[in-house]
Order: C-alpha cells, then sequence, then structure tokens
C-alpha cells in the first residue's frame, strides 16, 4: 500500500505536502528477504493504474518476484502516518476500503502454481500477517487457501497475527477468522497478552503462553517475538525472545536511539529471524538475534522497508554500534 506523511515531525494538522512511500508488512519481508539474495514471491493485487505501476517497480526495484501481482479494479489502499517525537507518539490513519487487494476472493490465486515451480521445485517459505485476513472476507478466504496449500505440500508458514482494531470492518471478529488460519503456522509471532485477546489464552508468562499455543496448534514449532522498553518515541531498548518446545532462547538488549522510523521494525525482525532459520547453519540463538539487529537496523532508516545488507545486520549483532564512518 501507499504510505504518505507529513515531512519530519509536522502534525497532519500543519502539513501542506505529504512524502510518498510504498509499504506493507509482508511486502516489506519480501523486500528484506529478496535484497539478502532470497528468490521471493509477493501476492497481492494492485490497482490498474500509475500508482499501482509504481508499486510493481517499487518490487522489482528489491529484486521482488512480481508475476503473481494481480491488477484489477479498485483503488491503491493507503496509510497516513504521523511521526512521533519525544512524549509524542506516532499515529496512522488507515484508508483502505474499496482497495483492489480488498476484492481477492478464495479462488483468485493458484496457490498450487505458486508454490510449485515448472520444475517440481517447492517453496521453502510462506509468510502471512494478520492484516490480510483484517481487510475483508475475499483476502481472508484466500489467504487460508494458501495456508491450507501451503500445509499440504509440506512448506513451514510463518504468521503474524498483528492487530489493527480499525481494519476489521467486514463483520467478523479476529477471534473468529484467525485461529483457522494459524493452525497452519509452523512460526508464529505474539506474546502473552496478544494471545489472550486474539485466542482466549490464559498465561501469565510468555512462555506458558507459548506452550499452551502449541497444545492448541500442534503445528507450531516456534513462538516468538520482540520485548520493547519505550522510554520515548525516540528512544526504545528492544530484545527477543523465541520458544521452540523445550526451551525458550533470548536475545541481548539493544539500545536504540534516536529512532528515525518505528514503521516495519517488526516486518525486519521477522525477516531476519526467517533468514536466520531458512541458513540452517546458524543457532536459534543466532537466527533469533539476527532478526532482532534487522529490527534494530530498521529503526535507523526512513520508510517502511528495511534496507540492508547482511553484513551490516552481522556487525549490530555482534554489538558493534559505535556508528562510526566506514572507509
Amino acid at each position: 500500500m501507499l504510505r504518505l506523511s507529513p515531512p519530519g515531525q509536522h502534525r497532519f494538522s500543519q502539513a501542506t505536502t505529504f512524502d510518498m512511500a510504498f509499504g506493507g508488512t509482508e511486502a516489506n519481508v519480501a523486500v528484506a528477504l529478496a535484497q539478502w539474495g532470497v528468490d521471493v514471491h509477493h501476492i497481492t493485487s494492485f490497482p490498474t493504474n500509475a500508482l499501482g505501476d509504481a508499486a510493481v517497480a517499487h518490487l522489482r526495484k528489491a529484486g521482488v518476484d512480481t508475476r503473481y501481482v494481480q491488477r484489477g479494479a479498485g483503488r491503491m489502499g493507503l496509510y497516513f502516518l504521523e511521526h512521533g517525537a519525544a512524549s509524542r507518539a506516532s499515529q496512522v490513519v488507515y484508508d483502505r476500503a474499496d482497495s483492489a487487494f480488498s476484492r481477492l476472493t478464495a479462488d483468485s490465486v493458484d496457490w498450487e502454481t505458486v508454490f510449485v515451480d515448472a520444475d517440481g521445485v517447492v517453496a521453502d517459505w510462506f509468510h502471512w500477517t494478520g492484516i490480510t485476513p483484517a481487510i475483508s472476507a475475499g483476502t481472508a478466504a484466500c489467504l487460508l487457501k494458501g495456508i491450507e496449500t501451503a500445509n499440504r505440500l509440506g512448506v513451514p508458514v510463518s504468521g503474524d497475527p498483528v492487530y489493527r482494531s480499525n481494519l476489521w470492518q467486514y463483520g467478523q471478529t479476529p477471534q473468529d477468522v484467525l485461529p483457522e488460519l494459524t493452525a497452519g503456522c509452523t512460526l508464529l509471532l505474539g506474546n502473552a497478552g496478544l494471545f489472550s485477546y486474539l485466542y482466549g489464552i490464559n498465561a501469565t508468562t510468555n512462555e506458558a503462553a507459548a506452550q499452551e499455543m502449541m497444545t492448541r496448534f500442534p503445528r507450531l514449532r516456534y513462538v516468538t517475538d520482540t520485548v520493547r522498553e519505550s522510554v520515548s518515541a525516540s528512544h526504545n531498548r528492544l530484545s527477543a525472545w523465541l520458544y521452540d518446545g523445550v526451551e525458550t532462547v533470548s536475545t541481548p538488549l539493544f539500545d536504540v536511539q534516536p529512532i528515525i522510523d518505528r514503521i516495519g521494525t517488526g516486518d525486519a525482525f521477522m525477516a531476519g529471524l526467517i533468514y536466520g532459520l531458512l541458513h540452517g547453519e546458524q543457532s536459534l540463538t543466532e537466527a533469533l538475534t539476527f532478526g532482532v539487529a534487522a529490527s534494530v537496523l530498521k529503526h535507523t532508516i526512513p520508510g517502511d522497508v528495511l534496507l540492508a545488507t547482511p553484513s551490516e545486520i552481522d556487525d549490530i549483532a555482534a554489538g558493534n554500534l559505535s556508528g562510526k564512518i566506514k572507509r
């Protein structure tokens, strides 16, 4: 979708111009992985107009394969972002009604073709977020069919059931929709509070919540989340944990100050973790640390997407936070 923001830290009421950038939860993950050399396909729908053309160009520039990007009627989904500063929090306003993406249905995508190429090679991973099923009943049904196909073909599935209350406007709640989608997941992002609200899990710690989620959803192998200490809108501390059914591993605490742009930091974490898991030579702790380091680095980059090399992320993961000029 298209993001529109007043320049700098201006408020909406002060804006006379808006900076434009493309983003979106799944797209942000796709762009990061593509930059790191992973063969990535993005499945979505854009309007048949110049904004749709620009969105496709954005993905292609990053190396994302767009052969499954559909074009059709409807508009480009928008969101407006007012950047916070110090004690003033950022604000987001969504404008996604009647987007081309919202018009997808259960039969819009040939998932078998998406997951298995012409040579019979099966995809290594499938990622979704809670934004997709929030948009419309059609996008939720399309996603469910994709997850079911991935499960049948043995493709690992990661889910980020991010909850945005303003998006659920078509008569169903996340509590109605998300459990069936989550049942197909290998890796799930979330914590005790989120799992309590979305799934009715009653646990006082993240590990206990992860254990209950794995009991309820037996396909789950990993449950993970970041832990954010918010000092101000410009200063956070970040770490992450992951439970694998046996033990919980965690990362060091990273200090992030000043924050340039917090949007997309969770997507950067998921991209980094997926990248680490796809490279099996890394331990779970190393994969997790790569993920949180990717998120830390995203805080320094304007826009929705992480623009960084694996070596830059490795530097952060190793604790090289001085920011000295590299020559």
